[in-house]
């Protein structure tokens, strides 16, 4: 099947489409802000560049968009229309590259929490105390323990 737009249009709408600063990732950072929970946004010196870093307790927090990383990847490849090759590879791509990023964290002693774009949206109170309980729950593991445990 053709795209149903130019390929103008196709580079238009794709310009559009940001890895950092999304909907999402500001919903969030505002509820945390508002909450007096610091952190770091999309600090490049952590493997996989975290939506949200806290460094000291060593927690990633990513916001996943359902269509860029393959939830219901089944159904998702159903409802791909046109240039299907191309999108499966992608996506394919950007799942394989989201479990290298969360095993590379876990071997590094990091906590990887990830949210999805819907559950972000439909329930940002729990996206916000899962995180936040999490922090606390970090903060109370002494640093030699964690060290031990890991």
């Amino acid at each position: 099947m053709a795209d149903v737009h130019s390929k103008e249009v196709r580079s238009f709408n794709m310009s559009r489409i940001r890895s950092k600063g999304t909907k999402i990732e500001i919903m969030l950072a505002k509820v945390l802000w508002n909450r007096n929970i610091r952190y770091r946004k999309n600090d490049k010196t952590v493997f996989g560049k975290p939506d949200f870093v806290f460094k000291g307790i060593k927690l990633a927090v990513f916001c996943d968009s359902e269509f860029w990383h393959g939830k219901d990847y089944d159904t998702l490849c159903d409802r791909i229309g046109t240039n299907k090759d191309f999108w499966i590879q992608k996506i394919e791509r950007n799942i394989n590259r989201d479990l290298l990023v969360n095993q590379t964290l876990k071997n590094q002693n990091w906590t990887v929490l990830r949210f999805w774009e819907k559950q972000i949206k439909k329930d940002i109170s729990f996206v916000a105390d899962s995180i936040e309980n999490e922090i606390k729950r970090l903060k109370q593991i002494p640093y030699n323990s964690l060290k031990t445990l890991l």
